[in-house]
């Protein structure tokens, strides 16, 4: 199984967003025809949830089978549920309160109010992983994983020179004094993100130029942790042209 990794430069964010979302919606029905059921992991952030919006408002939305979907999260912060920080609640208001899904199939993670504490609450979604894994693996394999990437390079909540990106024995950590506010938020790990089949990582901006840059020129994990991320057989960086500003042009993809 070969990886491949591509940057798709989009003119803006409208387009950007509206391209990723047609994106997704042609590959989840190409999926469909082969598997009963996927795993999409979801993201936060200005894109991510644009994408989410635009995927909503298509009029293509309705071809698919929206409750043969689950719906995971790479990361969310630590406050109540409902809280509109959370990127399980902005999730809900852009798509999924408007397709018919499966609430039994959206696995968000625990929030702040769940009556457990930040560890408990890392346990418990890395229980929800195991349950739906096959075999003796720990988690589902996600078939679409959708990241955003800050200006730092993190993704998820897997930040630089914290230890959180080298974590390998565990699928769900506990962050602490995270850089960017909230402090206290639950993550993926690094090795849960690389099961995907397909990483799809959607950044606008010049603020996000350096980090693509840097992660596409081979820069530590540690140092960026965006670097270390790359799914089983395609990792697209789909962008606009103010983050592509410092990829080498031959990494740019002409098409799909």
């Amino acid at each position: 199984m070969t990886n491949d990794r591509r940057v798709l430069v989009h003119s803006g964010k409208p387009a950007l967003a509206s391209a990723v979302a047609a994106r997704f919606i042609t590959k989840v029905l190409d999926l469909l025809d082969e598997k009963p059921e996927l795993h999409i992991a979801l993201t936060g952030g200005s894109m991510g949830i644009a994408v989410l919006d635009a995927i909503r408002h298509s009029p293509a939305s309705d071809t698919i089978a929206w409750d043969r979907l689950h719906f995971w999260w790479g990361d969310d912060r630590w406050v109540p549920g409902g809280d509109r920080e959370r990127n399980d609640a902005q999730a809900w208001e852009a798509l999924l309160d408007h397709v018919p899904v499966d609430s039994g199939k959206v696995h968000a993670m625990p929030a702040s109010d769940s009556g457990l504490d930040l560890d408990e609450a890392a346990d418990a979604y890395a229980a929800t992983l195991r349950e739906f894994a096959a075999g003796d693996d720990d988690h589902p394999v996600f078939d679409i994983t959708f990241l955003g990437v800050g200006p730092d390079g993190h993704i998820a909540s897997l930040f630089p020179h914290r230890s959180g990106i080298g974590v390998t024995d565990r699928t769900v950590i506990a962050v602490r004094q995270s850089p960017k506010p909230p402090p206290e938020r639950l993550s993926l790990t690094r090795p849960v993100l690389n099961a995907s089949e397909r990483v799809w990582m959607v950044l606008a901006g010049g603020d996000k130029a350096s980090a693509l840059g840097l992660a596409l020129a081979g820069a530590s994990r540690d140092e960026v942790p965006v670097a270390g991320i790359k799914g089983r057989r395609r990792t697209v960086f789909f962008v606009d042209g103010e983050a592509a500003a410092e990829v080498p042009p031959q990494l740019i993809a002409p098409d799909y």
